[in-house]
């Protein structure tokens, strides 16, 4: 009989849930002629405009601007759409079907760094993949653009916690990036920080060592 003191997991989606490919993006805008797209010289600038859309205080028609600036031709929502969701991939059947597992014994939640265009994406894809919406998945989904504001200011947590009526002291929180899992802990989660794609080869050890 497990005596773990979680009672809630929350898990980002990008690189936990999500397979995600960063790089095909990069090599998308610069096909469409966003050559300087985020090399050293201007990744702040970059980073930037993917922050504001990420806390929603940017629109995707005006992220969609945005970007037209920087590309000598131009080029339509659905180029620029395309171009920025490369590196969404896939959801494994069988990460799905541990979560379903998962939610005989524990409360789920979603808390991801995300926008609206990404939003659309990925939840289109998994309905066409399952067969069902992606908001059934989850207890409820924390999506930085709804909630303005993102990983890891300690806020966002504390909302999600507060919305969802969490102890955070019985809570896991699950990232692949460590500053997300720190600012967790700081606020007193526990945490699991992980390897890109690794989700179903560690937490699955990590609850069975909290068995006594």
């Amino acid at each position: 009989m497990s005596l773990t003191p979680i009672r809630n997991i929350i898990f980002d989606l990008g690189g936990v849930i999500l397979n995600i490919d960063p790089q095909l993006t990069v090599n998308e805008f610069r096909k469409l002629g966003w050559e300087e797209f985020y090399k050293e010289n201007n990744q702040s600038v970059v980073k930037d405009l993917f922050f504001q859309l990420e806390k929603g205080n940017s629109s995707p028609g005006v992220f969609r601007d945005s970007v037209r600036k920087m590309i000598k031709d131009y080029v339509d929502d659905y180029a620029i759409d395309s171009a920025w969701s490369a590196m969404i991939l896939d959801i494994p059947a069988e990460r799905i079907r541990y979560l379903e597992e998962l939610k005989k014994s524990y409360r789920l939640f979603l808390l991801s760094n995300t926008n609206e265009i990404h939003r659309l994406k990925f939840h289109c894809d998994f309905e066409k993949d399952f067969g069902y919406s992606f908001y059934n998945v989850f207890e409820r989904n924390f999506y930085s653009h709804e909630m303005g504001m993102r990983k890891p200011d300690p806020q966002i947590y504390k909302q999600a916690l507060t919305e969802a009526g969490l102890i955070a002291s019985e809570t896991l929180f699950i990232d692949d990036m460590e500053i997300n899992t720190e600012a967790a802990r700081n606020i007193g989660m526990m945490v699991l920080h992980i390897n890109q794609g690794s989700l179903l080869e560690t937490l699955p050890g990590y609850l069975k060592g909290l068995e006594i």
